[in-house]
């Protein structure tokens, strides 16, 4: 059993982070991993959609990608070709390969092709609700013919278990890279921030409900940032009186968080209820950067926080009142931020979850 692994991630894109949240944690996944002294690759497909998006924003598309090879300047990250002849000297020195969900099932035929010769471990990675929502999609990704399956909830491996007949599935959490997000002293220029995106009508009416309106009743300074907003959302922030800050790089975000007095969890439809118990990657960063969080509902139903570490509000009224609550009591907000802190960092950074996935594929190699 190698206790140094050489592990080749193949992802959509891990540079640019435009609409593509599992960047976030996959960065940080990468760095741990590294840190554990693997020998860790990136691979992501020449062209991409991220990508190609983020360079479309005029404000600081080029500079986003700068600020990540800067930041993550230890994380190797190689383009490729979808064809075996052009990943084939990609492969033969790996001992796992671990294929996101969003990849084209082109690269998924190549890569099972490819483990005939060479004979390494795969594993399928998926940070997304698609198993549930539109399983079709999922069908193509030849699935059973992995090794194993990672997914981000218990939830989902229940789906995988029993709409897939995967047999081997592991729950690998995100979690935040805490060498990134953690908390900042700033000027408080705002009440309320809220990072993400419209999402296709997937809570739109959440966002609404949870933030829009109550954060009018309290008289809240709030600002959005995200992208993908249709011209009818945007007519909705402006009347609402909210500032509308476009596509914000993640990394920028800790820095956010600490000129906020709070921010939100609004789940999408499909984790407060077809796959419930799976809180956005923002849950963890914003806990991580010590922003006190109000969160819209969802069930914590693998129990990952703990009572405090962020307010609960069940409906507008009382969305509205934590809003004036935590505005109006610094000295509470900054007791609830700090157990929240404490609980990411004793049970979700990336270097809890590298660990967890090192056992992972020392399992699946000891097969």
């Amino acid at each position: 059993m190698p206790a140094r692994l050489r592990v080749g991630f193949f992802l959509h894109s891990i540079r640019s982070d435009w609409n593509n949240g599992n960047a976030h944690f996959l960065r940080g996944l990468v760095r741990a991993m590294g840190q554990l002294d693997h020998r860790v690759t990136v691979f992501e497909q020449e062209n991409n959609w991220s990508v190609d998006n983020l360079l479309s924003e005029e404000r600081c598309g080029s500079t986003s990608l700068e600020q990540f090879a800067h930041v993550y300047s230890d994380i190797s990250v190689n383009s490729y070709k979808l064809s075996v002849e052009d990943l084939r000297p990609l492969v033969p020195d790996l001992d796992v390969v671990i294929v996101h969900e969003w990849n084209p099932p082109e690269l998924i035929d190549a890569l099972l092709t490819l483990r005939e010769e060479h004979k390494f471990a795969t594993l399928f990675h998926d940070t997304h609700h698609r198993a549930s929502s539109t399983p079709d999609a999922i069908k193509t990704m030849q699935v059973t013919r992995f090794d194993g399956v990672l997914v981000f909830g218990e939830s989902l491996r229940l789906v995988y278990q029993r709409d897939f007949r995967v047999q081997n599935v592991w729950t690998l959490h995100e979690a935040a890279d805490t060498s990134v997000f953690y908390p900042r002293e700033a000027l408080k220029t705002t009440d309320v921030v809220w990072i993400g995106n419209w999402g296709d009508d997937e809570r739109s009416t959440e966002i609404k409900q949870f933030l829009v309106r109550p954060a009018a009743r309290a008289a809240a300074s709030t600002t959005i940032y995200g992208v993908r907003y249709p011209e009818e959302a945007l007519n909705t922030l402006a009347d609402a009186g909210i500032r509308f800050g476009g596509y914000l790089p993640n990394l920028d975000a800790p820095a956010t968080y600490a000129s906020a007095r709070l921010t939100l969890h609004i789940p999408r439809q499909q984790y407060s209820r077809a796959v419930d118990g799976i809180p956005t990657i923002r849950v963890f960063e914003a806990l991580a950067s010590g922003i006190p969080l109000i969160s819209a509902p969802w069930r914590d139903t693998e129990q990952l926080f703990c009572p405090g570490d962020f307010c609960w509000a069940g409906s507008e009224d009382e969305m509205t009142e934590a809003m004036s609550f935590l505005i109006g009591n610094s000295d509470a907000a900054r007791r609830q931020a700090d157990q929240g802190l404490s609980t990411v960092l004793k049970r979700h950074t990336c270097a809890h979850r590298a660990a967890e996935l090192t056992a992972i594929c020392e399992e699946v190699l000891a097969r």
